[in-house]
């Protein structure tokens, strides 16, 4: 493996595009604080001599005066999102959050040590800020709009608050997919959903042994375009495991945590468990059964799953075994994975639900899921199960955000161009398809009515983890489609 650094990105290409990107990986840039981000582009727009501007939600729009002899085409609009999640190995001193990206290079791939790379979407904001600095290449007046906090956007959040006045353009290129060779042009409607469940405690008794119980080395990924891969989901194994347990060795849930983001599989989750004295062996060893279990379950998709029992820090109190198992079958019962498949796009997902996220908290367990479907008409079922999960544990359920799909439109201008680009670049005709995952056109199609939209971009992989990889060879592919389209919109 080579490190990446400044000089190495000089002998990748396309070189602006990889420079500025290289750039924004010492930039913390998480959901809800891209504020240094947003100054890196502000300078780079002045230095350029570039307008920008900013909504009252934080977007900001750059705007690329056209090149000689393009004045008078319409204008375009590229789009990208600022912040990334910023996922990291509980090992990693990196942390994308404090702007520490170590980058390397695995043969065709770019990854980083031990957390996300930041390519979802950093190689789409770095292409635009690349291909307004090339004066080489033809193109009409551009809008750069650089929105935030899409990865855990509420609403009128970042795109969900985008003021339309902020872009003129009538077609706009979305920069954030994640699979080359595809042009997309549809994506999910996505309901974020949390169910509290709050159970009488009892104090711990003196000398009680207090166990900790963890879950390790998923792959996790994107809990929408990593779904139908078969991942396991750390919550849902913890509580498989700990349930199994409970089984044959009674113990007290002191707390059950895991999980960093609301559309990340979780790949890591641990439990604190209140076990008699004499109990602790026969604990260790159900654990371990359960254990063998789920990794045979895993052993395709997942083959580095640990469950692991270790010492547990003291605790004041537990929940009570009627809690204990209830929290348990609450988990066991919450759906988390693909529910259907596309009819319209082959091996596509239609409608899924993954459990993201456990907090405890003040004798409270909050589980969140974000469940999502192409088909609107789809997701109150799946709402449905999950509020009726909450009932039957004797808990609440709350709808925290709901955003619409983006509907495909197979006759979309947009479309065409970016198709007949497409072939001729690379002498094949791309895939149309839609995603299993919320795309920002769907709300600023909402906010801006009659937008033209298509999405594309490079290879990226594993993205919302810390495996996640970009293919270099495509990202270069990625920039010739964007400045093909870019050029030939402009010489309508």
């Amino acid at each position: 493996m080579t490190a990446i650094d400044a000089g190495a990105l000089a002998g990748l290409e396309p070189a602006g595009c990889w420079r500025h990107f290289e750039a924004l990986t010492r930039i913390a840039r998480p959901s809800r604080h891209e504020e240094q981000a947003i100054e890196h582009v502000r300078s780079w727009a002045a230095d350029s001599g570039f307008e920008s501007r900013q909504d009252g939600a934080g977007n900001l729009v750059v705007r690329i005066p056209a090149s000689a002899g393009r004045a008078s085409a319409p204008v375009l609009v590229l789009q990208g999102h600022l912040d990334m999640v910023c996922e990291r190995r509980p090992d990693s001193p990196n942390d994308p959050a404090e702007g520490r990206i170590v980058l390397v290079r695995e043969g065709d791939w770019l990854t980083a040590d031990g957390t996300t790379v930041g390519a979802d979407n950093g190689i789409g904001i770095a292409a635009m800020m690349a291909l307004a600095d090339d004066g080489s290449l033809p193109h009409g007046p551009l809008e750069l709009l650089m929105t935030v906090n899409e990865e855990v956007g509420g609403p009128g959040e970042g795109a969900g608050g985008l003021d339309p006045a902020l872009i003129s353009g009538s077609m706009l290129l979305n920069l954030d997919s994640e699979e080359d060779g595809k042009l997309t042009i549809g994506s999910a409607s996505s309901t974020d959903t949390e169910i509290r469940v709050e159970k009488p405690r009892e104090p711990c008794d003196d000398g009680a042994v207090m166990l900790s119980v963890s879950v390790s080395g998923g792959l996790g990924g994107h809990s929408g375009i990593d779904i139908a891969h078969g991942h396991s989901n750390a919550l849902k194994m913890l509580g498989r495991a700990l349930r199994e347990t409970l089984g044959t060795v009674p113990f007290r849930l002191v707390a059950l945590d895991g999980g960093n983001s609301v559309n990340a599989i979780p790949r890591d989750a641990a439990a604190r468990c209140w076990v008699l004295p004499e109990r602790e062996a026969a604990f260790r060893a159900a654990v371990e059964q359960a254990a063998v279990t789920i990794r045979d379950a895993y052993a395709k998709t997942d083959r580095g799953i640990d469950v692991a029992v270790g010492a547990a820090p003291e605790a004041a109190s537990a929940w009570t075994d009627e809690g204990t198992r209830s929290l348990l079958d609450l988990l066991a019962i919450v759906p988390s994975g693909p529910l259907a498949m596309s009819s319209d796009f082959e091996r596509l997902v239609e409608t899924s639900t993954s459990v993201d996220e456990a907090i405890t908290g003040n004798g409270r367990l909050t589980l969140r899921s974000l469940s999502r479907s192409s088909n609107s008409s789809a997701l109150p079922d799946v709402i449905a199960e999950l509020d009726a999960a909450a009932r039957l544990t004797g808990g609440s359920f709350e709808v925290m955000q709901a955003d619409p799909g983006w509907r495909p439109d197979l006759g979309s201008p947009a479309l065409a161009l970016c198709r007949r680009v497409y072939e001729r670049l690379f002498d094949e005709a791309p895939i149309v398809t839609a995603v299993h995952a919320w795309l920002e056109t769907a709300v600023i199609g909402d906010r801006v009515p009659g937008l033209d939209m298509v999405s594309f971009g490079p290879q990226i992989e594993a993205a919302h983890s810390p495996d996640e990889r970009v293919s270099i060879p495509t990202v270069e592919r990625f920039w010739r489609l964007l400045a093909g389209v870019v050029a030939e919109f402009s010489a309508a």
